[in-house]
């Protein structure tokens, strides 16, 4: 726990730090909406020779979501063999007593 103050005092810190610096570095780090330039509208420009590499594709989603199905299945599986072994253990307990 002091480390998670002490990072928080730190970054505080540097964040009083960064205020007093220039007002153009402030200006720039709260976003202001600034025209993008050429070079930028053609770095950010759709690119046809990259589309087939696009995550949104049907085939990814769908194998995201049998990722997420196995994932609780899984979890549920080990969930149930805890609670298995538990109650295994439990009967194991009282039978060991009533002996």
């Amino acid at each position: 726990m002091a480390f998670l103050f002490n990072n928080a005092s730190i970054s505080s810190h540097l964040r009083s730090t960064s205020s007093q610096t220039g007002d153009a570095l402030l200006l720039s780090r709260r976003g202001l909406h600034i025209e993008p330039g050429t070079r930028e509208k053609a770095l950010l420009a759709e690119d046809s020779a990259l589309k087939r590499f696009k995550s949104h594709k049907k085939s990814v989603h769908k194998l995201k979501r049998i990722g997420d199905v196995l994932t609780v299945v899984v979890v549920g599986g080990c969930c149930y063999e805890i609670f298995v072994k538990a109650a295994m253990r439990k009967e194991a307990m009282a039978a060991g007593k009533s002996s």
